[in-house]
This record gives C-alpha cells, sequence and structure tokens, in this order.
C-alpha cells in the first residue's frame, strides 16, 4: 500500500506522461487525440477529487497559516485546471491547431502544479504528518480512487 505523497506522486507521473503525449500528437492524430484527452480529463478528475476531498483538508488542518496560504493557491490551480483550461480543450476540435495549443497550456498548467506540490506541499507534509498518518491518508484516498473508478 503506497502512502499518500507516493499516491499523489504516481499520479503527477502518469497524468504530466499522458498530457506529454497529447502535447507531441499532430492535428492528424484525431482518434488518438480523443483518447489521450478523455484519459487526461478521467485521471485529472480522480487526482483532484481524492486531493480536495482527502488530503488537501488534512493538510490544512493539520498546519499553520502558511499551509493555509498553499491550500488555497492549490485549490485555485485545480479550478484553472479543471474548470477553464480543460473543458476549452474538451470542446476544441482535435485536428484543429487551437487544440495543439490548449493541449500545451494545460500540460504546463499541470507540470507547474505538480512541480509545486511536490517541492512545496508534499516536502512539509512529511514534517507534519507521521507515516502512520501518512500511511493512512494514503490508504482513504486509495479506497476513494477505486469507488470513482467503479463508478
Amino acid at each position: 500500500m503506497k502512502n499518500a505523497i507516493q499516491l499523489l506522486t504516481d499520479d503527477h507521473k502518469k497524468i504530466k506522461s499522458l498530457l506529454e503525449e497529447l502535447a507531441n500528437t499532430s492535428t492528424r492524430a484525431v482518434k488518438k487525440r480523443a483518447q489521450l484527452l478523455d484519459e487526461v480529463a478521467t485521471m485529472l478528475k480522480i487526482h483532484t477529487t481524492i486531493e480536495e476531498e482527502i488530503f488537501y483538508p488534512a493538510f490544512k488542518q493539520a498546519g499553520n497559516k502558511d499551509d493555509a496560504k498553499t491550500y488555497f493557491e492549490a485549490m485555485e490551480e485545480h479550478r484553472a485546471a479543471g474548470e477553464l483550461v480543460l473543458p476549452d480543450l474538451m470542446g476544441t476540435k482535435p485536428d484543429s491547431e487551437q487544440f495543439s495549443g490548449r493541449a500545451k497550456v494545460l500540460k504546463e498548467l499541470v507540470v507547474h502544479h505538480a512541480d509545486e506540490e511536490e517541492q512545496g506541499m508534499f516536502k512539509r507534509a512529511k514534517s507534519i504528518f507521521d507515516k502512520a498518518a501518512l500511511d493512512a491518508l494514503g490508504e482513504r484516498m486509495q479506497a476513494r480512487k477505486a469507488q470513482m473508478l467503479g463508478e
């Protein structure tokens, strides 16, 4: 069983890799683009849900004022990606150059957010939580993930 940070970091790797692949597709790769985008959308939805429902609140509660600021910033970055950039991309014709541009912007946004989390929030979480707490959070997140995949 992975702890909370391992679980989230693995998600980041998978999502970054999918976004990289998506950003490198050509306007002719219509089916491939649609399939990759679908996968990215599903993974992002599950990932942001487990962060927002489980990890972030625990982090904010256990932390200090600076950690609360980190929490709110992370929530806004999720909103930017999930409610603005991703829906735009999903509504864009896969054979257009506009799609290429929007895919690249989503990738840059997600990569920036993931890197920031890993270097800031996750490092900090390791000092806020003990091993047992990180394991317990990981278990809850894994269960929620499984539940969402089964929906």
